[in-house]
């Protein structure tokens, strides 16, 4: 009689219990909210640079051309990596630790104070973390400060405000001034565009000195990788090897003065058959025709 009971007790608990309705997932309208969400999730997003110079609402690196930007794109998402790793594990620890052990549930706390095993994780995981940062951190600052065999030496000289430029071997020497807003023309980008560009050819170890000749600069060009500071009296070199033909932009960063926001640093990567016509025409600059 008890299990007959029993049974019947089941089966109407069976019978009351309501099947799911999942039609309203597949309804036009949900669509139209993830399809929301999502737009609004990836917008929040910082967006990849693809670009030679700075975008508006850019919050990433700019593409990277050479091999120390490489280097250093790919050692900035491995610390990303570990570091979302470190955020995700503490915070999923803190909610844990916040949830089991609230005075609700433990009226008689612990008396434990030390863990050995504990304390041996939580001592020898960072040391392995720093461990896996060290190598490739000091592998790119060996890159960055050894300067192999150069093909192509350009001196850079900050002065306020403008840059002066030198090719030793070329016997060349120019000033490259900000081009004004009200004589840029257009496709010209404001602040960065100047009257005479730096030109170097692709695939070539190319060689900067830099020094000032009266405050602090800094020849710096984000695409490349490239920070230098240039200061008087002193010598300081760096290099890059562009891969990609292209402009890239960059500009003074070291406050030097009212006007440090209006030097920019431009440089054109061009095949090497462009490069010696350029050399060319700034040796033999054409001349001007005068009526008589």
């Amino acid at each position: 009689m008890t299990l007959r009971c029993r049974r019947k007790r089941i089966n109407m608990n069976k019978s009351q219990v309501k099947t799911r309705d999942y039609s309203k997932f597949s309804s036009p309208s949900f669509r139209l909210r993830v399809l929301y969400f999502l737009g609004i999730f990836f917008l929040l997003l910082p967006p990849v640079a693809r670009a030679d110079y700075p975008r508006p609402w850019q919050m990433y690196y700019q593409e990277p051309v050479t091999p120390v930007m490489e280097h250093l794109y790919s050692f900035h998402h491995l610390l990303l990596g570990i570091e979302g790793v470190i955020v995700l594990t503490v915070g999923v620890l803190l909610i844990y630790v916040t949830i089991r052990f609230r005075a609700s549930k433990n009226s008689s706390p612990s008396k434990t104070a030390h863990n050995t095993l504990l304390e041996i994780i939580w001592t020898t995981i960072p040391v392995l973390v720093l461990v896996i940062i060290a190598f490739p951190s000091f592998k790119i600052l060996y890159m960055m400060d050894v300067t192999p065999k150069a093909d192509l030496i350009i001196k850079a000289i900050g002065n306020q405000w403008y840059w002066t430029y030198e090719y030793p071997d070329h016997n060349l020497r120019f000033d490259s001034n900000m081009v004004p807003e009200n004589k840029l023309k257009p496709g010209q980008l404001r602040l960065f565009e100047v009257d005479n560009r730096v030109f170097v050819p692709v695939n070539t170890n190319v060689r900067v000195i830099t020094t000032s000749s009266d405050v602090v600069h800094s020849w710096a060009v984000p695409a490349f990788g490239v920070k230098r500071d240039s200061v008087p009296g002193r010598l300081n070199e760096t290099w890059f090897n562009v891969k990609k033909e292209g402009v890239y932009y960059g500009q003074c960063s070291e406050l030097c003065g009212v006007k440090h926001a209006f030097m920019p640093v431009v440089v054109e990567a061009v095949s090497k058959d462009k490069f010696d016509q350029w050399i060319a025409s700034k040796k033999n600059p054409p001349q001007a025709q005068t009526g008589g």
